[in-house]
């Protein structure tokens, strides 16, 4: 049969998730905490350095974060594939009465689904089980590097944006001009994801600004608290 080229939005998910994850934290930790530093009245080194080092040890803890979650997905689904390896070669009846089982849940009549059942085992027993049974493909199947890399990637470039920012600005204006930039690159960053995702844009860039700005003043009054005590 002839095939034709699709392309699905869900084969983007695996490093959207991360490539959003670590921009959008990396924009909003690194100006919460600039804006933070600077609302205590601190003079420009000790606001870039602030900065400087968020986005280091932002960038590092998001790929080991996003590598040991990840790899902890793929330790369990491998575990899952073992188990299920040793079930078919122990069980191959049950495991095929399962599949035809799976497919009468999902609307076939049994005679077809006991037939399906049987031909896609006699093709790819594993595949399908791992598929229909567990839910694992390819377009879902955990892989830590790329994620613990477009995470650390996309926060860094991320924390770049506010720090520039602050690096350019006078001083005094900081905090407003850092806050400013960074909810309205938060409300590209939203809409970009939301377009990529097949979602509204609007929405996708409301919601990241709304948060981005409640984290940022909630940082910015911490701030100007201690700065005032000091």
């Amino acid at each position: 049969m002839r095939r034709h080229h699709e392309r699905h939005r869900s084969q983007h998910i695996g490093w959207l998730r991360a490539a959003v994850l670590g921009a959008n934290d990396g924009i909003l930790s690194t100006a919460s905490l600039i804006i933070g530093v600077a609302a205590a009245q601190a003079d420009r080194t000790a606001v870039l350095t602030a900065g400087v080092a968020a986005l280091v040890a932002g960038a590092m803890s998001m790929a080991a974060g996003e590598y040991v979650s990840v790899s902890s997905q793929s330790d369990t689904e491998r575990a899952d594939l073992e188990r299920e390896r040793h079930e078919l070669a122990t069980q191959h009846d049950s495991e095929q009465a399962e599949l035809a089982a799976i497919y009468v849940h999902r609307g076939l009549e049994p005679a077809l689904a006991r037939q399906v059942a049987t031909q896609l085992m006699a093709h790819d027993a594993l595949g399908a089980h791992a598929r229909d049974e567990l839910g694992i493909n390819e377009i879902t199947t955990a892989r830590p590097v790329q994620a613990a890399f477009a995470s650390a990637g996309t926060f860094a470039l991320g924390s770049l944006l506010p720090l520039a920012v602050a690096a350019l600005v006078p001083l005094a204006a900081a905090t407003w001009a850092v806050a400013i930039a960074s909810l309205l690159f938060l409300a590209v960053l939203g809409a970009l994801a939301a377009y990529t995702g097949g979602a509204s844009l609007w929405t996708g860039a409301g919601r990241i600004t709304f948060w981005g700005a409640f984290a940022m003043a909630a940082t910015a009054a911490v701030g100007a608290l201690f700065g005032t005590v000091a």
